[in-house]
């Protein structure tokens, strides 16, 4: 008799246990993406001294996107960006105009469902959003891509990764970016097996190896939300050339804070390198 009890509790635990991972996978999008629709934000770019041109276009499903276009009148190379989960592209701004000072064009866009962009996230619209950035810079902007570097922040570098595999680029600069899905999963929820549950995949480590352009990786050494162990595994799983920059005592979201001129020199001689403007 006594083990009924203990049978009881154990049935209620898996139940709750097997109610939580339908939960996780029934609210997938609201743990992936956290997007903030225009007018929230910051979006009075001349504050900051800064040019920004709105640019409006199309993914090959018919969603109409928005982004940014922040020319420089001496550009050595054009830095297409691939933004993160949260937000919306004017919380890059600071970001953006320390970025202009490396004599860059910049076009950062906003996913579907994001700012100004029309539609909702999830993986597959993601990755139509940024194919359709890279050809609008291409065609509509006229960039060479032998002057384009791709750069893609943590959830971005997923994308970023896939347009670098199938497009024409002069390299590719990944920051805080994790391996997978199910990696990211094993993380968050180390003794539960939501990876195999959840629909997105994000397999950054299999499609790097696609990859043949020089790669710069960027990592802070205390990222609390993509450990610094993933961005290593995403590396070591490149092919060459590559190169990793630790940016030291840097967590998730203050890497070009605390990475301060280093940070900003390291990614100067990267793109002048791949775009040959040394």
């Amino acid at each position: 008799m006594k083990g009924k009890p203990i049978l009881s509790i154990l049935g209620y635990g898996l139940l709750a246990v097997l109610l939580f991972l339908l939960l996780v996978a029934a609210c997938e999008r609201k743990l992936i993406y956290f997007p903030l629709k225009y007018p929230e934000g910051y979006w009075h770019s001349n504050e900051y001294g800064l040019s920004a041109e709105d640019v409006y276009f199309k993914a090959k499903d018919g969603v109409r996107l928005h982004g940014w276009w922040i020319p420089h009148n001496k550009a050595v190379a054009t830095l297409l960006w691939f933004h993160g989960n949260a937000g919306n592209i004017t919380h890059r701004i600071d970001n953006i105009a320390r970025l202009q000072k490396l004599s860059i064009n910049i076009f950062i866009f906003d996913y579907r469902g994001y700012g100004r962009s029309e539609g909702r996230p999830g993986e597959q619209g993601l990755s139509l959003d940024s194919q359709a950035a890279y050809e609008v810079i291409v065609k509509e902007k006229n960039i060479d891509p032998k002057t384009l570097v791709l750069f893609g922040r943590s959830l971005g570098g997923v994308f970023a990764i896939q347009v670098a595999a199938k497009n024409e680029a002069a390299g590719l600069i990944l920051e805080s970016t994790f391996t997978s899905a199910q990696d990211m999963a094993g993380i968050m929820f180390p003794f539960l097996p939501v990876g195999k549950l959840i629909r997105s995949k994000f397999d950054s480590l299999e499609a790097i190896k696609n990859v043949t352009v020089p790669k710069l990786f960027l990592h802070g050494t205390q990222d609390t939300i993509v450990p610094y162990e993933l961005g290593r595994k995403l590396f070591h799983s490149a092919r060459e050339p590559k190169s990793f920059y630790d940016i030291k005592s840097a967590d998730h979201n203050d890497t070009y804070n605390v990475g301060g001129p280093s940070y900003f020199q390291a990614l100067d001689r990267f793109i002048r390198r791949v775009v040959k403007a040394e």
